[in-house]
């Protein structure tokens, strides 16, 4: 499901939440510039850790007080002790655009973060922030981060953006149509400073 990358006095770690069903493709690929951005910012004391939702059995429906279906394995209470963990600062979500908003998966995780609220609100003050993947440059990227915000409010989290001298939402990459995002460097330089700014109030955080 991930690859913790460890830093030397390591006193943070960062999670990237792929929301893809596809793993290892274009949000995967601008997760992982984003994470390494906010590593490189914070050298020594930030660590990161990519989670793949690809494969992953979510099911929403559970958030609303549903039983399972027989037979049905749930793939998320594995989830969230590692996302609760107080050694962790921040979560940046990565998602692909699916009409206009975050994949079906993603949203489905989203949903069953209803427990995190039920557990005193175990995501409090950690920092939030978004990335979105689309097929052209207003592909929808903006609706799906903002969705995915939004979800983070109701736990509140600490929202941030590109920071300055810009401060977006969060970042809008391109997938340029053969499953690739490495030529679009605009998306890309809005991942890092995404990535930048979570490390940058993620530390200052860390300090107060």
């Amino acid at each position: 499901m991930g690859t913790y990358v460890p830093a030397g006095g390591l006193t943070i770690r960062l999670l990237g939440i792929s929301c893809s069903p596809r793993a290892g493709k274009t949000t995967a690929a601008a997760l992982r510039v984003c994470l390494d951005a906010a590593q490189a910012a914070a050298p020594g004391r930030i660590g990161t850790e990519m989670i793949e939702l690809a494969g992953l059995d979510i099911d929403g429906d559970l958030a609303a007080g549903l039983p399972s279906k027989p037979g049905r394995r749930d793939d998320f209470p594995p989830l969230v002790d590692r996302l609760a963990d107080p050694a962790v600062g921040g979560i940046i979500i990565g998602t692909p655009v699916y009409m206009g908003g975050p994949t079906a998966l993603g949203k489905a995780f989203l949903d069953r973060w209803t427990v995190f609220r039920k557990n005193g609100f175990a995501l409090r003050n950690k920092v939030g922030a978004c990335l979105a993947v689309g097929g052209s440059r207003n592909g929808g990227q903006e609706l799906a981060v903002v969705s995915v915000l939004v979800a983070m409010m109701y736990q509140e989290m600490v929202l941030v953006g590109s920071g300055q001298p810009h401060a977006h939402y969060g970042a809008a990459v391109l997938n340029d149509g053969k499953d690739s995002v490495a030529g679009d460097e605009a998306g890309l330089g809005m991942a890092r400073a995404v990535g930048n700014r979570v490390a940058e109030v993620v530390m200052r955080l860390k300090r107060e």
